[in-house]
């Protein structure tokens, strides 16, 4: 008792791959707070609107102290959300995704594969990197509006290609586009959609594949994490939050499944994107105000 007087009733958390940093006595991130953020990431995932971006900004708008979370925590809750998110999809997707694969020849197979291979690489190489210079409020409102003038130009394209006309080149290009989505702001969802439009595919086929191609990449990333957790070992708080984290992100996104036929049947790039600008105008307002 008297530590924590003389702390400013503050606390230490010891355990290692947890919250290592003296922070106020509600911790950054508690079961709570990750229920609450697991809700959100359902919804923000499906749509091109970057579910990393809102992960990272909601804390910040709500002053959590997001910052004093160890970046390791932090990067493994955001994958367990992804994870959720991806067992979901598959779950409430699974006749979709049985169709695809009734059509899945050698040559669509081959551009999956490419596309989920380019940012397996790409994170391996640039993940930390990205993480430590790049996720402050500033480059995630420029990754905001740079994909949201990027989601208008390529919507303009023409759509005058068949679905199984997907080749290796457009895997690499989907695959790019989800390298690219490892900078703040920039939104796998709208990256793929984006880059599937540029290759002149229908916007409902630029929808299915981004939903194909992602999947692949969200659960080899959480595989990937957990076994790095493995050496950090968290403790069983940081374990708490993280289960109750992936389990509230695969009940928002199950729930959320009608914001896909809904993007299937109108899936103009316009709100999006103005959605995506008044949320980097946010950004800029508040972190001119917080000086």
């Amino acid at each position: 008792m008297r530590r924590a007087a003389e702390n400013g009733g503050r606390g230490r958390q010891r355990s290692s791959g947890d919250l290592t940093r003296i922070y106020p006595v509600k911790p950054p991130l508690d079961i709570p707070r990750a229920l609450i953020l697991g809700a959100i990431q359902g919804p923000v995932e499906l749509l091109p609107i970057s579910s990393s971006a809102h992960i990272s900004l909601l804390p910040w708008f709500a002053g959590w102290r997001w910052d004093r979370l160890d970046r390791a925590t932090r990067k493994d809750f955001e994958v367990a959300l992804h994870a959720g998110t991806a067992v979901a999809l598959l779950a409430g997707q699974r006749r979709v995704i049985a169709r695809e694969l009734t059509r899945m020849d050698a040559r669509r197979l081959g551009a999956v594969a490419v596309a989920a291979a380019v940012p397996a690489a790409a994170g391996f190489v640039l993940e930390r990197p990205v993480e430590e210079r790049l996720g402050g409020p500033a480059t995630i409102a420029a990754g905001l509006a740079a994909g949201a003038v990027a989601m208008l130009l390529t919507d303009r394209r023409p759509q005058d290609r068949d679905p199984d006309e997907l080749n290796v080149a457009d895997g690499l290009a989907l695959g790019a586009a989800q390298a690219a989505a490892l900078f703040p702001g920039v939104s796998r969802t709208a990256a793929t959609v984006g880059t599937a439009r540029w290759r002149r595919f229908s916007r409902r086929e630029a929808n299915l594949l981004s939903r194909t191609v992602a999947v692949p990449v969200i659960l080899g990333a959480a595989a990937l994490r957990a076994w790095r957790m493995r050496h950090r070992r968290p403790n069983r708080a940081a374990k708490r939050a993280m289960g109750a984290g992936a389990l509230s992100a695969a009940a928002s996104t199950f729930a959320s499944q009608g914001l896909i036929a809904l993007l299937d049947r109108d899936g103009s790039a316009w709100p999006y994107a103005a959605y995506r600008l008044a949320l980097a105008g946010a950004i800029v307002v508040k972190s001119r105000q917080d000086g």
